[in-house]
Formats: C-alpha cells, structure tokens, sequence
C-alpha cells in the first residue's frame, strides 16, 4: 500500500464549497463566503505585498492570496493561474462534444489523448487500485442513469434491472491506457474525472504561481485548497473545516503550510427530492453511501486530497481510517451520523 502511495505523488462540476478559508493574515478564524469576483492588492511594508483576487471558475468561486515581493509579480502569477484554471476547464468538460474526454466517451478509444487527460486518468486509475474499487472513474453509467432516471416531468427510482445493466459497465480495470491511447475494453463504458480534476487543475494553478517564485500563498477552489509557505505574520495558513449542516459550527480548525485538503460530503448535489441519491456514488452497488455527512483529506497535492476524499466517503468510516492511517503523507477527519468526529493517527487541530 506504501509502494503505492509512493507511486501516486510521484507520478502524478460537483461543487464541495466545504472547506472554509480562515485566518488569512493572522487576525484569526473567519470563513470565507461566496462573494463577487474581485482583486485586492495591499502593501504591508517596504518588503512585502499581499494581492488577492477571487473569480467564478469550475463552477464555484476560485480565491488566491498571494504574498510576495513584488505586487506586479504576484498579479501576473494570479493571471497566469486562472488561465490555466480556464484552459483545463473547457478541456476536461466531459458536456461539451469538442473535448477528449467527451470523444472517449462517444467511441471508446482514443489516441493522442492530450497529456493532461493521461496524468488524470493515469492517477485514478491507480487511487481505484489503491483503494479496491472505492475511487472509479467509470461510474458515468450509473450517475447517466440516475440523472435520467430522476430528470423530467415523472421522475422515478432506477428499477433493480437497470442499475444491474449499469453497474455491468462500471469497472476501471478495464480501462487500458497505454501511452498517449486510452481504450474503454467494454461497449458502453464512460468515464468522469469530477472526483479528481478539480484537484489537478488546482495544483496546475498552484506550479503556475510557484514557477514564479512565489513561496507563500493559498488557492481556495470552492473548498478544494492548496497552500504553500506561511500567512503575513510567518504563522502556517489556517482552514476551518464546515459542518455539514452549515451552521458555522465548525468541527474542527487545523494549520496548513505545504500540501492540500479537500472535503466530499452528502450535502451538495442530490438527484432526488428524498435526498436518498446524491453526488458521490458507490460503484460496487450504485447507491450513495450514507455512513458519513463529510470527509476531508489532507495530501501534499489537492489531485490526491480530491480522489481520497471521495474513496475515504465510499467506504464505511472505521474502513476509510484505516486506509488512510496507510498512506504515507495523509490525515483525514470524517464527521458521520449525529456529527460524530472521527480521524486518522497523524491528525492535528489547530
């Protein structure tokens, strides 16, 4: 399992505004909230600038702060980062018939697949390997079918016989990427990299600022976050994890440097009005797991953080604990029924 791990942070639009940005500068905990698009550049002294902008993007509300020496430098890092934010965006829309993924879905092979498709499928391939099947990306099938099944004039529940034909098609073993090829091995497969490109556009943004030369910042993607170096008063960034009921009863708070943390949680996106079929999906029995309300994950990048939350959610939680106790590098905290706070060895409050 180690080996594994070791593999993935080397090789390497369902919304989770969760996770809240707090503490910025050192002035304590305060959460972020959806606010308009908007720029902000301030001079503390003589040495430092912390420049701040907030856009709509993936969906969600996308914020970096960065601190840095040079104002103008810090604002073109930001420009740079949302154009990558953007160009990965319209490449990885699986709704939109120009795009690779959409392509792969419609024929069931393709070739010259762009290199970052490859680095995301690649990466799921090996979180649904590391994880027994928990992360697949070729869950399209069923989450096609409850779409359809509850959209229109009379919705209903996808009969047993249905979700069985679907389920026949969700397997990512057999999903062969070869190179620049990747081949869906059954009629009728597809894939969806929701549970997992968000997190590696994230990052995309992140080396886009940090090419620059900018050690200290933070990018909040609608709870998908990635941090580097310290807050203005040299203490490590602090992020204030929601309860999932957003009461602003905040589970727990934890300081943050280098690395990334995202949040899956039964509270976004439901196909039905019972709330008995949300966004995340179990592809061993298409049902949506009901164990936990939240999982969050700490990883050193937020690709990972983003696929083991997922994973960590399909799981029952004493299961996912242990799982992630195995992995080198990573916390998480669950809160499940009656907000019941579980976590991982290694995690520490702020």
């Amino acid at each position: 399992m180690e080996k594994d791990m070791r593999q993935l942070s080397g090789g390497m639009m369902d919304r989770r505004d969760f996770l809240k940005i707090s503490g910025m500068l050192g002035v304590g905990l305060a959460a972020a909230v959806a606010i308009p698009a908007s720029a902000e550049a301030v001079k503390f002294d003589r040495k430092l600038h912390k420049v701040s902008e907030t856009r709509i993007a993936m969906g969600t509300f996308v914020s970096m702060t960065l601190l840095h020496t040079s104002r103008d430098q810090a604002q073109e890092a930001i420009c740079l980062a949302f154009e990558e934010i953007d160009r990965l965006t319209r490449d990885m829309n699986r709704f939109d018939r120009r795009t690779a993924v959409a392509q792969l879905n419609r024929e069931g092979h393709l070739t010259d697949v762009p290199p970052d498709m490859v680095n995301v499928v690649r990466r799921a391939l090996a979180h649904y390997k590391i994880s027994n099947g928990a992360f697949d990306i070729s869950v399209k099938p069923v989450v096609d079918l409850l779409k359809s099944s509850f959209s229109g004039k009379n919705p209903s529940y996808p009969t047993n016989r249905e979700m069985a034909e679907a389920l026949k098609l969700v397997d990512a073993s057999r999903i062969q990427l070869d190179g620049n090829t990747i081949l869906l091995k059954k009629p009728g497969m597809g894939i969806t990299l929701d549970g997992i490109a968000k997190g590696y556009i994230i990052d995309k943004a992140s080396d886009k600022v940090s090419k620059l030369g900018i050690e200290n910042y933070l990018i909040n993607a609608g709870g998908d976050i990635r941090t580097s170096g310290c807050r203005l008063d040299g203490k490590p960034w602090t992020i204030a994890v929601q309860d999932p009921h957003k009461e602003r009863q905040y589970p727990d708070k934890i300081r943050m440097t280098n690395g990334a943390i995202a949040t899956s949680g039964n509270y976004e996106v439901y196909f039905d009005r019972e709330k008995m079929f949300h966004h995340i999906v179990n592809p061993h029995n298409g049902l949506s797991p009901d164990a936990s309300n939240s999982v969050s994950v700490l990883a050193k990048t937020a690709m990972d953080a983003d696929a083991l939350s997922t994973s960590v959610f399909v799981m029952r939680p004493e299961k996912g604990i242990r799982f992630v106790n195995s992995l080198p590098g990573c916390e998480c905290l669950l809160v499940g029924k009656g907000n019941r706070k579980m976590h991982s060895a290694g995690w520490k409050s702020a």
